[in-house]
């Protein structure tokens, strides 16, 4: 088996890539049966835009704080944890957008779609799913779409829903809420198109956050599932993504 290894700028975690490639070969990334990420789910994240479109699975191996979407490390037999490593299947986001200036932009994102306030002026935005409008005005520092995996990150922080991984559905999740004040967002079919349009984007300017990319003075955005890109993790058995999602909901 053809591995690659991809870590974390920390020395725990270039220290295992030096003692790992040693012991069993590294090859370039996107020629690997399989991608090693070793680090946070940042660094998660990182390999699995890296080998986006490759259809090459990733396995993270936690040397950061959270490690939500990682494995604990292993050294010994580690093909072996692989061959029975279970899976997770997950597609992205796809973000495209306009902003103030007639510039466009597309970007995919794994975890959420995000849209915050740039100054001290509160967002205003305008809310449309499948082409009809649902939100005149919301008023908040901004407001997310998130995909089931990315559902334990910054959605629960903003007090969204935590999707099973393998729920049919999206997030749509206000990030502290203004006016209308008691919205607490909404969860929406995966085939659904969500389209923000910024209200005052001059007076009041909002950038478009994709993952780690990020997008400045936006007018308008438009997100969907990416369902003709699939991205594949892998877990050590009984550790599996929708198990920790179950965990997750049951923990204080």
């Amino acid at each position: 088996m053809r591995l690659a290894f991809h870590a974390a700028d920390r020395p725990d975690a270039l220290s295992a890539r030096n003692a790992l490639v040693e012991r069993y070969g590294d090859c370039p990334l996107l020629e690997a049966d399989c991608v090693i990420a070793l680090g946070g789910d940042g660094c998660m994240l990182d390999a699995l835009h890296a080998v986006m479109g490759h259809n090459i699975p990733v396995y993270g191996m936690n040397f950061g704080s959270v490690g939500f979407l990682m494995n604990d490390p292993v050294h010994d037999d580690l093909p072996a944890h692989l061959e029975a490593a279970e899976t997770a299947i997950i597609h992205p986001l796809r973000a495209k957008g306009s902003n103030v200036h007639g510039e466009t932009f597309e970007s995919l994102a794994i975890n959420e779609v995000s849209l915050l306030r740039q100054t001290r002026q509160t967002a205003k935005i305008r809310i449309f799913i499948d082409d009809i409008e649902r939100m005149e005005e919301l008023a908040a520092d901004g407001v997310l779409v998130s995909t089931p995996a990315g559902s334990t990150a910054y959605n629960f922080s903003a007090h969204g829903p935590i999707l099973p991984i393998d729920a049919s559905l999206l997030a749509l999740t206000p990030i502290s809420a203004f006016r209308p004040r008691r919205w607490r967002g909404a969860l929406l079919s995966h085939a659904s198109t969500v389209k923000f349009d910024v209200i005052e984007p001059v007076h009041r300017p909002v950038a478009a956050v994709a993952d780690n990319r990020e997008f400045r003075d936006v007018k308008s955005v438009t997100i969907a599932e990416s369902d003709d890109v699939t991205l594949t993790m892998l877990f050590d058995a009984g550790r599996a993504l929708d198990e920790r999602i179950i965990l997750e909901q049951f923990t204080s």
